[in-house]
């Protein structure tokens, strides 16, 4: 009887954090939601700045890196991205623009005396935060490029996530920068 009533009080409670893990996530942002779970159980999810020449990249993160070897020396690389054919302030302001254009991305953080700004970017179904940290590096007249690197505070639901979102942000600063170099 007694083993019976033990079943029935965890089964109760597993039901109960169930169940307001669901009302958490499906209130996301709002007060009460997952995103106030993810800062009440890992900080908050803006994880700082990034000296990219001395990254090391620890091999369990779920993190995406896109920098040329001059820039990040220490780190493994996922992409190198292009020098593009475009001055540093317009390529961080081609940067921002389709940092604007991603879904549940925000601007934390800039650096108004050097060339490094982050976002907090957010998956879709959990609000996992990763922090996307830019920075931009002049390569000689009217040239740019950036080192781009995605961390994941939570690391859910999949590292994949990094990557894409990775990807998906060189494509859209690659096609922007091109079009304008192509205009000038």
């Amino acid at each position: 009887m007694i083993g019976r009533l033990a079943a029935f009080s965890l089964l109760a409670l597993l039901l109960a954090g169930l169940a307001a893990g669901a009302l958490a996530v499906a209130r996301g942002e709002e007060p009460g939601g997952i995103e106030e779970v993810w800062i009440a159980l890992f900080g908050p999810p803006d994880l700082g700045p990034v000296d990219f020449a001395a990254l090391r990249r620890a091999p369990s993160r779920s993190d995406a890196l896109a920098c040329a070897a001059d820039i990040c020396p220490l780190a493994q690389a996922d992409a190198v991205p292009p020098d593009f054919a475009v001055a540093g302030a317009r390529l961080r302001e081609i940067v921002r623009a389709v940092a604007g254009r991603q879904p549940r991305t925000d601007l934390v953080f800039t650096d108004r005396w050097g060339e490094q700004d982050r976002y907090v970017a957010r998956t879709a179904w959990l609000r996992c935060p990763d922090t996307v940290t830019v920075e931009i590096v002049g390569r000689g007249e009217g040239r740019s490029s950036l080192a781009l690197y995605i961390r994941s505070q939570v690391g859910c639901p999949v590292p994949a996530t990094s990557h894409a979102r990775l990807t998906r942000w060189l494509d859209g600063i690659a096609a922007a920068a091109g079009i304008e170099a192509n205009k000038g």
